[in-house]
């Protein structure tokens, strides 16, 4: 039976980026015996052009009808006058809440040979390996009411921040689970000292801590992860944490890494049915000049065949891929140093077809 994969080009990047990376998977399918069936829809800014919304009702079906989705990025400048409720982040946020996506998962890796791309000294980066865990579907994005109220000069804007138990249970349950599977240590991020949200947060996930254990749990308000996450990343495991401050704290992990364009993610629904995406936006100002790095974009195809498509094996082989490319010395701009040949500088068509060169070679060499 045919793994069924919606990929979402989107906008900016975003199209340059999914139309190798689906070449890339259709080779996947082909190479290990694993039948795939890819569809393509409009999501995003490129979807307001064509049908006058962010998240058109097809587009929405035909994600609930994947076993995953795949997507570029959404947005741009094109864009940023129409209200917030058209705007293309709202198809995005349209996918998660229609198909009750709530746990966030971005892995932050340091690869090897990356360690001078990083803006923190390689010492404090060399290994790292962190998981940040970001509850998805509730918070302060979605909370109501929201809006902006009152005659000009004396306006006010306003969101709700909420969470439930059973939110804050679920999206735990991930981090523990995660934690058990890793190294064992799970950090609940919170601002309990000031939000009562939070304080609910915090006494929630210190309840549910005696199912796990195995797992070493702690609490850390958000303003201070922020902090250790740039004085000392590796005291990290897994984090887990609302919708707001999961934002502001991956992205944090991001830069990292030396380059948000080696940042995956996932976004899992109870079924384990998942939206994969890079974590980098749209990156207008490089669109259409085989510039943009796709390396993000193959991981979080890596992490689909791992977290929705049950093969585990062909998600190691792709991630091996990307490091055998990294090794031989191929760089985009972005993650390229100061002793990288300009021989080695390679765009993204270029990138995605040397990591489907080694993810082959790989393949075959294990068969």
């Amino acid at each position: 039976m045919a793994h069924s994969i919606l990929l979402l080009p989107g906008d900016g990047i975003g199209p340059e980026i999914m139309g190798p990376v689906g070449a890339l998977l259709e080779r996947i399918g082909a190479v290990t015996g694993t039948p795939l069936t890819l569809e393509t829809a409009l999501v995003g800014g490129c979807a307001i052009d064509a049908e006058g919304t962010p998240l058109p009702a097809s587009t929405l079906e035909a994600a609930r009808k994947a076993d995953a989705i795949l997507l570029g990025a959404v947005g741009g400048p094109k864009w940023d006058a129409l209200p917030t409720a058209q705007r293309p982040e709202r198809g995005l946020l349209g996918l998660r809440s229609g198909l009750e996506l709530f746990a966030n998962l971005r892995p932050a890796i340091l690869f090897p040979q990356l360690a001078s791309a990083s803006s923190l000294k390689p010492e404090l980066v060399a290994g790292l390996d962190i998981l940040i865990i970001r509850e998805l579907t509730g918070g302060i994005y979605f909370g109501e009411p929201r809006g902006v109220e009152g005659a000009p000069g004396q306006r006010r804007g306003f969101n709700t921040y909420v969470y439930s138990e059973d939110e804050i249970v679920r999206i735990a349950r991930k981090g523990f689970e995660a934690a058990q599977a890793r190294n064992g240590r799970l950090c609940s991020v919170d601002k309990a000292n000031v939000l009562e949200v939070t304080a609910l947060w915090r006494e929630v996930v210190s309840d549910l801590a005696s199912e796990y254990p195995d797992v070493e749990l702690s609490h850390m308000y958000v303003d201070n992860a922020g902090m250790q996450l740039v004085r000392a990343p590796k005291q990290f495991d897994v984090l887990v944490t609302g919708n707001m401050f999961g934002d502001i704290l991956s992205d944090v992990a991001a830069m990292l890494t030396g380059s948000l364009g080696m940042l995956p993610s996932a976004s899992l629904n109870a079924a384990s049915q998942g939206l994969y995406e890079p974590v980098h936006g749209s990156a207008p100002d490089i669109a259409g000049q085989d510039l943009a790095n796709p390396l993000a974009t193959i991981q979080s195809a890596a992490m689909m065949f791992r977290y929705s498509l049950g093969a585990p094996a062909i998600a190691e082989a792709l991630e091996g891929a990307v490091s055998d490319v990294l090794d031989a010395g191929l760089r985009t701009r972005d993650i390229a140093g100061p002793e990288t040949a300009e021989a080695a500088l390679v765009g993204t068509m270029a990138m995605t077809q040397a990591v489907t060169d080694a993810f082959e070679a790989r393949w075959s060499a294990s068969s």
